[in-house]
């Protein structure tokens, strides 16, 4: 859109909404001011401002304020402030085919329910109702609208949403009427309101754009896309300091070293509820004997669960060989690239999934772990309870929303990295040492570990269990757990529920078929499962020699037959779960 009579002025004062006054070939006119906002950041005395000369010889006021020249650290930015020129703009741009192709109808003001929308377009079968903001208001590169209260706009918006739900495709438009701004967010301080309804309404389905503009005093034209943050600009301002703090701070980690699909997908899987040393040397041997997605899709599950043993979580392992055969079947044996896919397989949740599609492509989703979660809430000082679905589901679209996209993966990480080695648990936060403890709120309120706030979890129930260590001077009797259920598929010693006295564990080794010629009281020791404890004593029965078959009359429901291992396959065949681990030979138990 292009501007005639144009003449360049210097502001003097506004004394109403309506009219300023203006120093312009030194003498004193009287300017309309055609955007009723506040504008008091823009209009300051002595500031250029650009006034178009009107062409009705009989108009009182002969002048219309159209741009205004704004001071900023690289010199100045020229703003257009005519309050009547977005609608056009968006027309324009429209015409010039940027929206979408075969555009039959495109009408102004149009009405609907109570409002009128600034456009409405038809293409095809779409019908489409845009409304547009015109933006001035500027600070830092970050653009926010409102400047003053609307009512009015909260209104467009509801009627929006309800449009949404009758069929229409429904677009709010924000003119960005400057060139060079970082990103668009609603104006929280003056008004509330239009913020959350703004929420509502790209929850409804609402597209929302922004579009910043070329700017000249004679012109202003559409130019490019504005990211729009709606859920934490706080969040945004964290991005590249968290970027670069992480470039200049990360640990050196074996799964960094060679950043492929496979490789972040087995060292997330490991590192769930396991401390990142503990991971190290499983992880090593794991990729040493398992390369690939195709060499895990055909290990037996008894090696799998061996190389697996001591991690926990045994339904870990078997999700990523029930994921690699998926891999293999469904795609070809190549790790699926797109987020959705990788969500698709056995075993992967949002974060894993988050995890590799921007560790490993670059793709912008996010990550939220519980270092994650901590971090957030301590930056935004959210007090929602972390242990709720919807506090993680609203956490993850606030991350998301302000992923660098040139820096997924490492953004990601940072706020990993920042919760393992900054911001940590259980204990006070280094917030001498963080990137970010000039934008976290946590910290301005001196109240960082009163976050994440997290509900007390029920207290786990407890067990308490005879643990039985059948050998002879060459083998020891172990039997395969269940399929199903706590420790599926793994081998234990025999065991009963409850604390036995010695009488006891003679009687039920008789029971079983063995001839106890020694039996030797062990420690106790416990073993915490996310849901319950056991708290084991243990017995050694010496017999003379172990049974080939030993009677299950006396066992527990559903136990296996009883094999009889030597401590080398104990050691490299069998996979024992950690519960045990106390009763193994050298165990602190033993």
């Amino acid at each position: 859109m292009r501007y005639e009579r144009i003449q360049k002025a210097v502001f003097i004062e506004r004394p109403n909404r309506f009219i300023a006054y203006a120093k312009l070939s030194g003498k004193r006119e009287t300017v309309h001011v055609k955007n009723t906002g506040r504008c008091a950041e823009l209009l300051r005395p002595g500031a250029v401002i650009y006034v178009q000369e009107s062409d009705n010889p009989d108009r009182k006021t002969k002048w219309d304020l159209i741009a205004v020249e704004k001071p900023v650290k690289e010199g100045k930015r020229l703003i257009n402030m005519d309050s009547q020129i977005p609608n056009k703009v968006v027309q324009e741009w429209i015409e010039q085919g940027r929206f979408i192709s075969d555009v039959t109808l495109i009408k102004p003001e149009t009405t609907y329910g109570n409002s009128r929308f600034d456009l409405y377009v038809e293409a095809g079968e779409r019908k489409i109702f845009i409304e547009v903001k015109g933006v001035t208001l500027e600070e830092d590169g970050v653009c926010r609208f409102p400047d003053a209260p609307s009512e009015r706009a909260v209104k467009h918006l509801e009627e929006l949403i309800q449009a949404k739900k009758e069929g229409y495709e429904a677009y709010v438009f924000f003119v960005i009427q400057m060139k060079d701004v970082r990103y668009f967010t609603p104006n929280t301080d003056t008004h509330p309101e239009f913020a959350e309804t703004l929420k509502k309404a790209q929850a409804a389905g609402v597209e929302l754009l922004a579009y910043d503009c070329e700017v000249t005093p004679e012109s202003i034209a559409a130019g490019e896309p504005v990211e729009v943050v709606l859920k934490s600009p706080r969040l945004k301002e964290c991005a590249p300091l968290l970027v670069e703090w992480f470039a200049n701070n990360k640990r050196d980690l074996p799964w960094r070293r060679r950043m492929d699909a496979y490789r972040v997908w087995i060292s997330e899987i490991m590192l769930q509820q396991t401390r990142v040393e503990a991971v190290k040397p499983y992880y090593d041997r794991f990729l040493k004997e398992l390369p690939d997605v195709k060499a895990l899709a055909k290990v037996p599950e008894d090696r799998l669960l061996k190389l697996w043993e001591g991690l926990g979580y045994y339904n870990r392992a078997r999700n990523l060989k029930e994921a690699a055969c998926q891999i293999m079947e469904e795609h070809g044996g190549v790790f699926p690239e797109t987020y959705e896919d990788i969500r698709s397989l056995k075993g992967i949740g949002s974060y894993t999934a988050g995890a590799i599609s921007s560790f490993a492509y670059g793709i912008p989703k996010p990550a939220v772990d519980g270092n994650v979660l901590r971090v957030v809430t301590r930056i935004t000082a959210d007090a929602d309870d972390i242990a709720k679905a919807g506090t993680k589901t609203k956490i993850e679209a606030a991350v998301e929303e302000v992923i660098p996209k040139d820096h997924a993966g490492d953004f990601n990480q940072s706020l990993i990295e920042l919760g393992a080695l900054v911001c940590v648990p259980n204990g006070e936060p280094k917030c001498a040492e963080c990137p970010v403890s000039c934008l976290c709120l946590a910290h301005a309120q001196g109240r960082e570990t009163e976050y994440p706030v997290k509900k007390k979890a029920k207290g786990r129930r407890i067990e308490k269990r005879t643990i039985l260590i059948f050998r002879d001077n060459d083998k020891t009797a172990i039997r395969k757990r269940p399929d199903t259920g706590l420790l599926a598929g793994m081998y234990e010693f025999p065991g009963r529920e409850g604390h036995l006295k010695q009488a006891e564990v003679i009687e039920y080794a008789k029971e079983a078929g063995l001839m106890p010629v020694r039996v030797k009281r062990l420690g106790s020791a416990k073993h915490i499962f996310s849901h319950v404890e056991w708290h084991m004593i243990g017995y050694e029965v010496v017999v003379d020699e172990l049974e080939r078959q030993m009677k299950k009359s006396g066992g527990e429901e559903g136990e296996a037959d009883v094999i009889f291992a030597e401590l080398k396959e104990l050691e490299e065949k069998y996979p024992m779960p950690s519960a045990f681990e106390a009763y193994m030979p050298g165990g602190t138990a033993v």
